[in-house]
């Protein structure tokens, strides 16, 4: 069975972090120009929690904050759903499926940061096994010898 660590392979291991007293407005500036949907908290080498674009809408503009004084620690989600490098793909999606997140931090058994899987990244994935199959079926029944 696919693995977290067969998407870490293909896509690297590189997070987006910041630390817990950094404002909205940098990390929104920087998703915006990294073209993520979140940024992970980290503190001492440790994620202390998740900046989304849902925490955006729900805990900044809902509540009126200034987001150029706001920092990440007063809003970000502090109970972070993470997964291991040996977790099952079907996992992660049921995961993600049933907690309504759409990324997945990667820790390994120390705790210490490996990475993260989005829901993309599965998507993505999952299109790039399904086209090797159907080059693989095309080649077997179409293949002229």
């Amino acid at each position: 069975m696919d693995s977290v660590q067969d998407i870490l392979a293909r896509k690297g291991t590189a997070v987006i972090a910041m630390a817990p007293n950094a404002t909205v407005l940098q990390a929104a500036r920087t998703m915006n120009e990294r073209g993520v949907g979140s940024v992970l908290v980290m503190w001492d080498d440790r994620l202390v929690g998740v900046f989304t674009e849902r925490d955006v809408l729900r805990r900044v503009v809902a509540e009126q904050r200034d987001p150029a004084t706001t920092p990440l620690y007063d809003v970000m989600t502090v109970e972070v759903l993470c997964c291991r490098p040996d977790t099952e793909l079907m996992e992660c999606g049921a995961l993600m499926s049933e907690n309504r997140v759409r990324h997945l931090p990667v820790l390994d058994g120390d705790g210490a940061l490996r990475g993260i899987v989005t829901s993309g990244d599965l998507l993505a994935f999952r299109l790039a096994e399904q086209q090797t199959t159907i080059a693989h079926l095309n080649s077997y029944v179409f293949d002229v010898r």
